[in-house]
């Protein structure tokens, strides 16, 4: 796969995201405005901006919600990270995080857009640069809360019940993209 294909399926998913609010459906079209003028936009060498992939998994009973103590955020968050040029689509991507952070063997990926954020970061290129987050949702299959395994990404890695996220989570952002999960059939 190539960062094309990765651009392509970014602006597909995009295109068909079900946006719930105005500020979504603005979101939506200024990272479609910025795909548009950015064709590396996939590739985390983008300076100005790159899209970075996120997933936020549920337990089977949707009772729980996988976070990560991000070591350089300092908070609770879903998982997720840049794209690969090996990543056949944006969606693949948040699949591939999901599997690497978590260590969970069998996730079912809704391949439709959950929510998409933006935020400034100064990552691995050591620049100030953003991150144009598209996430997805998916389900650990099994019972209960599937053992996890922490990655060297994560300072921990832990089930939170969806009704009593951390206190040290980012709660607009994980908060809404919880609701969301929920909300989605």
């Amino acid at each position: 796969m190539t960062f094309s294909s990765l651009h392509a399926s970014a602006v597909d998913v995009l295109a068909r995201f079900d946006a719930r609010t105005d500020a979504d459906d603005a979101l939506r079209h200024t990272v479609l405005a910025f795909l548009d003028a950015q064709p590396d936009a996939c590739a985390r060498s983008n300076v100005p901006g790159h899209i970075t992939a996120s997933v936020v998994i549920l337990n089977e009973a949707r009772t729980h919600v996988v976070l990560t103590h991000h070591p350089r955020v300092g908070e609770w968050l879903q998982l997720g990270g840049h794209c690969e040029g090996t990543d056949a689509t944006v969606a693949a991507a948040a699949l591939r995080e999901g599997h690497e952070e978590s260590g969970l063997a069998d996730l079912v990926l809704d391949a439709d857009l959950l929510t998409l954020h933006t935020h400034p970061i100064r990552c691995s290129l050591g620049v100030a640069t953003r991150h144009l987050d598209l996430r997805f949702r998916a389900f650990a299959v099994g019972a209960g809360t599937p053992e996890l395994a922490i990655s060297d990404e994560s300072n921990d890695l832990r089930w939170w019940p969806v009704d009593a996220l951390p206190e040290s989570a980012e709660h607009t952002t994980v908060a809404h993209q919880v609701r969301a999960a929920l909300a989605r059939d």
